[in-house]
């Protein structure tokens, strides 16, 4: 009974880009994950020092997180990370919901917002990577038209990103709608 008031309960939280200063709270969140969880985030198994120091390198290194924040807590998170080396415009992108938020519309929330921000950002395609088993990752891929394939163990996908126009910046809320007067 109590478990089918969870499924009824508004999720409360926001959806936000984290700062610098939400490190600590991303890292948490990371720790948190139980080991499927974990495993589906990492493609494979991590210790607890491995994610201090992939917490603290995300930041360092420039990536895109996105979290999903309630009281205080990131619950959930979205990361961009650049493939530099790619010929076009190219990031990586990885999600962790914490168990007792998963199949709950968070996951596609934050991908919502990681889709935004890339177009943003100019990026004109995303990588996913993820085991054969993370049906959630690979459901999510598909919405946004992943061709995905098995690679060496792993499935790649890529996501097709159309450049935003200036009509997209607009309702993106990249843009405003007048311009700025200044004077």
């Amino acid at each position: 009974m109590q478990q089918d008031l969870q499924g009824t309960v508004p999720l409360m939280g926001t959806v936000r880009q984290l700062r610098p200063s939400d490190m600590l709270r991303f890292r948490e969140h990371l720790l948190r994950l139980d080991p499927e969880s974990r495993r589906d985030r990492f493609n494979g198994i991590t210790d607890d020092s491995f994610i201090v120091d992939y917490a603290g390198r995300s930041f360092a290194q420039g990536t895109t997180v996105i979290g999903y924040v309630e009281d205080d807590e990131v619950l959930g998170a979205a990361e961009l990370h650049e493939r530099a080396e790619e010929s076009q415009p190219t990031a990586e992108i990885a999600f962790s919901v914490e168990r007792h938020l998963q199949d709950k519309g968070i996951g596609g929330r934050l991908f919502e917002r990681l889709i935004m921000q890339a177009r943003g950002l100019g990026y004109a395609q995303l990588r996913v990577t993820t085991h054969p088993q993370n049906g959630a990752m690979r459901a999510l891929a598909r919405r946004y038209n992943a061709a995905l394939v098995f690679v060496d163990g792993e499935t790649v996908g890529t996501i097709h990103l159309d450049p935003l126009t200036p009509v997209g910046l607009i309702a993106a809320g990249a843009v405003p709608k007048q311009p700025l007067r200044f004077g």
